[in-house]
């Protein structure tokens, strides 16, 4: 896909937040002295009186959009995952998740594709926190379109929503003109009746790839896109587990707690199979060029055609 069009999902971000912006004068954001690398700053830009910068501190950030939905503005609170969901999870859960106020949480630079940032900002563990909080929707859009789709839905929806962005371009897949977004409803992208490759975020891409290598094999591989991790699409799930031999699941995030553990705890309860993940393998990142450490930590195409043929063939 060389001459695919690239685009990173927090500059489709930064663009939803702008058309958003003109649609409904309740929307207000919010950043923690990152608008530059958030791409707030394109909404600040056009709506400053409806932009606040809280500074570096992330905690008291998520406070302020609490008492903003609390008095009937619909905020967007955005920073790097790891400070988003890792530093302010004490008031995510107490002063957002408890009271099921009307913040959406939009978090970038997540996983290890944040490259040279290392370890400490390479948050792999964000999904888990989410998920962990009841009443939480949690959302990892894979491409431009989809982004675009899944912000502009988080507006729409009354309840407590994360979205999870990332800093690497990625390749645009999705048709704008028949693209379908709905919370909670996983995209098949491929048909297939061998094995499943549930992907998310920018894995999905990957998962196509991969079944494409595995169609010239003579496997049929279905590709499911679960842009919603929480409430996931236990039909989607259960269906593959189902019609299919074993289901691989691909994501850029720990193997803990994320699309792997999501999707076991739907089948394994109605319709037990093989699972395999490919995944940040229970480990911490290092510092290095993104497309250098997907490919280290096996986020790739080839990764994901392993497993499934590991998988078909145990």
């Amino acid at each position: 896909m060389a001459d695919t069009k690239r685009i990173a999902t927090r500059d489709s971000y930064g663009r939803a937040l702008v058309e958003l912006g003109r649609e409904n004068e309740n929307i207000v954001v919010l950043d923690a002295d990152l608008a530059d690398s958030t791409r707030t700053g394109m909404f600040r830009k056009e709506f400053p009186e409806r932009h606040i910068d809280c500074g570096i501190a992330e905690a008291n950030m998520m406070s302020i959009a609490a008492g903003l939905a609390a008095s009937g503005k619909i905020p967007f609170a955005s920073s790097f995952a790891m400070f988003a969901a890792g530093r302010a999870y004490e008031q995510i859960r107490n002063s957002i998740g408890y009271p099921h106020l009307n913040v959406k949480i939009c978090a970038s630079h997540a996983g290890i594709s944040v490259g040279e940032d290392g370890a400490t900002h390479q948050c792999n563990e964000d999904l888990l926190l989410m998920r962990s909080i009841p009443g939480m929707v949690v959302m990892n859009p894979s491409d431009d379109v989809e982004t675009r789709a899944a912000i502009k839905a988080a507006a729409a929806y009354d309840g407590p929503v994360y979205i999870r962005l990332g800093r690497l371009a990625v390749p645009v897949f999705n048709d704008e003109a028949t693209f379908k977004f709905e919370i909670g409803k996983a995209v098949q992208l491929r048909e297939g009746s061998d094995v499943t490759i549930i992907a998310t975020g920018l894995m999905v891409e990957r998962a196509l790839q991969a079944a494409e290598q595995l169609a010239a094999e003579g496997i049929s591989a279905r590709v499911l896109d679960m842009h919603t991790i929480k409430p996931i699409d236990r039909e989607a799930v259960l269906a593959a587990a189902r019609e299919t031999k074993g289901i691989v699941t691909a994501e850029e995030h720990s193997v803990v707690g994320g699309l792997y553990s999501a999707v076991c705890d739907t089948v394994c309860a109605e319709a037990p199979c093989k699972v395999a993940p490919v995944a940040v393998m229970d480990q911490f990142g290092s510092s290095g060029p993104a497309m250098e450490l997907l490919e280290v930590y096996g986020l790739t195409a080839d990764n994901i055609a392993a497993k499934a043929r590991a998988l078909l063939a145990d």
